[in-house]
C-alpha cells in the first residue's frame, strides 16, 4: 500500500486512482448538460467519451475515443473547461433518457479507464443553474468593481 500513488478515498474506492469525481446532469433550455468532473492526476492529454445505454444496448454519443453514432453527431457537442468535461445533446427528448456514461483515458495512464454513470430521466432533470455563467464572468465583474473607485476619482478631478 505504500507504493501506492493514490491513497482511497473511500472504503468503495480500493486504492485505485479516482479521476472522476461526480458526474451531474440538467436541462439547458431544450438541451441535456451532462457534466463529468474530474480530477487531475497527471498532465497527459485526456480523451473522453459520452455514451448512452437504452434497450441494452451502448450508443456513442461524442467521443475522442471511438466513433459517435450519425443520430447523435449533429446534435452533440463537448466543452472542456479545467477538471469539468461538458456534453451538450441540443433537443432533448423523451427518447434520449437512458443511463448516461462519462469515460475519462488519460494518454500512458495505466490505472484503467474511468468510467461513471448517471441515469437521466427527463421530467426528473432539474434545470441547469445559472452559476456557471457567473464564474466564467467574474474576472470581468471583479475588474469592473475594482475600477469604479477609479472613475469616480475621474468624475472629482474634471469638476
Amino acid at each position: 500500500p505504500l507504493s501506492s500513488p493514490c491513497l482511497p478515498l473511500s472504503v468503495l474506492q480500493a486504492a485505485h486512482c479516482q479521476m472522476i469525481k461526480d458526474l451531474s446532469a440538467c436541462l439547458l433550455g431544450q438541451s441535456l448538460r451532462v457534466d463529468c468532473r474530474y480530477e487531475n492526476k497527471t498532465s497527459n492529454p485526456l480523451t473522453y467519451e459520452f455514451s448512452i445505454t437504452k434497450d441494452n444496448r451502448k450508443h456513442v454519443i461524442h467521443s475522442t475515443i471511438s466513433v459517435s453514432e450519425n443520430i447523435y453527431r449533429s446534435r452533440a457537442n463537448v466543452t472542456m473547461h479545467k477538471n469539468l468535461v461538458c456534453l451538450y445533446l441540443q433537443s432533448f427528448t423523451t427518447s434520449d433518457e437512458g443511463v448516461y456514461m462519462c469515460e475519462l483515458r488519460a494518454t500512458n495512464d495505466y490505472t484503467g479507464n474511468q468510467i461513471k454513470n448517471i441515469t437521466v430521466i427527463k421530467d426528473k432533470l432539474e434545470k441547469c443553474a445559472g452559476f456557471s455563467l457567473l464564474i466564467q464572468n467574474t474576472s470581468w465583474l471583479l475588474l469592473l468593481l475594482l475600477s469604479l473607485p477609479l472613475l469616480q476619482a475621474v468624475d472629482f478631478v474634471s469638476l
